[in-house]
């Protein structure tokens, strides 16, 4: 399959890996940018803080309903053409995101934005996936996820320093600007395959049925909730607890992503050869790293450590979703899609717990308790994933 592909493709398959990539680094900036954000932007749009965290979660909802839908809506369309598509709606998103006149047009059109990210990351790593032998499917997605985590390194403090001088607003121009750049490339490099003809969204449905599948989302809307219930409020707590200037934030959202980027280029070798075990280990990892966040927040180098460790547990996606290309039979673009459904689910159910935690007074750094306990309730499910499949391996 992936020589088929690439026969119809003139370009190398590392130059479609990185124009796939280069939409991953747009998507990376508008989503963990937003959350360094948040204070500038709740003065501007007056509201308090945790209201403004409701925008990260219209964000995650948009790409749990938009996923599934538009992954299953494209089913007959050409994977190239589908990509385009979703970019130029992800571009039109974050330009109006710019403009939005107040919070609740904000919410309505942060919701928007979030539609075409799921289904792109889905069909992207497909795609990427397709051009490699079979022993190399998590590196090929890491390489699309890769330009997700170097936006935790560049664009995201780029944005946050960038937002900090010129106001919030520019970064959403940036990422407009970037999703049209993504469309473009993708226009002129990617395979210019054909529909699949036996392709239809009844048997992209298909994928509903098998509960391997949603055991694999369930593993990752939980365990890597815990990322975001940190990550989230990270600003929050710098300037709350660690007591540092604003200027300083940028540097701590870098070395997340420097974490993020060096798990991705890490696990992806390991999963490859055992992708349960990877998984488990980066479940373990991440429960361990959160946990020690509220004894690291109160100085600046051990946030910084801390957030190089937890970040490392941003790999978690990149495995699981090879685990779907394997359990969703012939029902691939749902599967992959959902998985960043999962993974938003857990953008909107981290923040909302460490947002629940922190008003009932335990305080900002309550949110590295309330990740380790999602970490772990994400092993649990993964665990039993496992057994379900020792088990059905015996039947057969």
């Amino acid at each position: 399959m992936a020589t088929a592909i690439a026969s119809r493709s003139q370009a190398p398959v590392g130059l479609i890996h990185l124009s796939l990539a280069v939409g991953g680094f747009a998507i990376g900036t508008t989503e963990f940018a937003t959350m360094s954000l948040l204070p500038d932007m709740a003065r501007d749009l007056n509201v308090d803080a945790p209201t403004a965290g409701h925008l990260i979660s219209a964000y995650a909802l948009g790409v749990v309903v938009g996923a599934p839908l538009l992954a299953v809506v494209g089913a007959r369309m050409a994977r190239r053409t589908l990509l385009i598509v979703l970019m130029g709606l992800f571009a039109v998103g974050n330009a109006l995101s710019a403009a939005a006149p107040g919070y609740g047009a904000m919410m309505a059109f942060r919701f928007l934005s979030g539609l075409p990210h799921g289904a792109y990351f889905g069909i992207a790593t497909l795609v990427a996936a397709s051009l490699v032998d079979q022993g190399r499917r998590t590196r090929a997605a890491a390489r699309v996820l890769l330009g997700l985590t170097v936006a935790t390194i560049v664009g995201v403090p780029a944005a946050n320093a960038l937002g900090q001088l010129i106001g919030w607003r520019s970064c959403f121009v940036i990422v407009a600007a970037r999703a049209a750049l993504t469309a473009t490339l993708v226009a002129l490099f990617a395979p210019r395959d054909a529909a699949d003809p036996q392709a239809s969204p009844l048997r992209e449905l298909t994928a509903l049925k098998r509960r391997q599948v949603w055991l694999t989302l369930a593993v990752g809307a939980i365990g890597f909730g815990g990322l975001f219930a940190v990550y989230t409020y990270l600003a929050d707590t710098m300037l709350a607890v660690t007591k540092v200037p604003q200027a300083t934030v940028p540097l701590a959202l870098a070395v997340f992503g420097v974490g993020m980027t060096a798990g991705n280029l890490i696990v992806p070798r390991f999963a490859d050869r055992a992708l349960l075990p990877s998984a488990a280990g980066v479940l373990v990892w991440s429960a361990v790293a959160l946990a020690l966040w509220p004894v690291a927040a109160g100085h600046l180098w051990s946030v910084l450590v801390a957030m190089l460790l937890i970040g490392l547990g941003g790999s978690l996606g990149t495995v699981l979703q090879t685990r779907l290309m394997d359990v969703a039979g012939e029902a691939q673009a749902l599967a992959a899609a959902l998985n960043h459904s999962a993974f938003n689910t857990a953008n909107a159910l981290g923040p909302w717990l460490g947002g629940l935690a922190i008003a009932a007074g335990y305080g900002w750094t309550s949110t590295g308790w309330v990740g380790a306990a999602l970490a772990l309730a994400g092993l649990a499910v993964l665990a039993v994933s496992w057994l379900v499949d020792r088990a059905d391996r015996r039947r057969r």
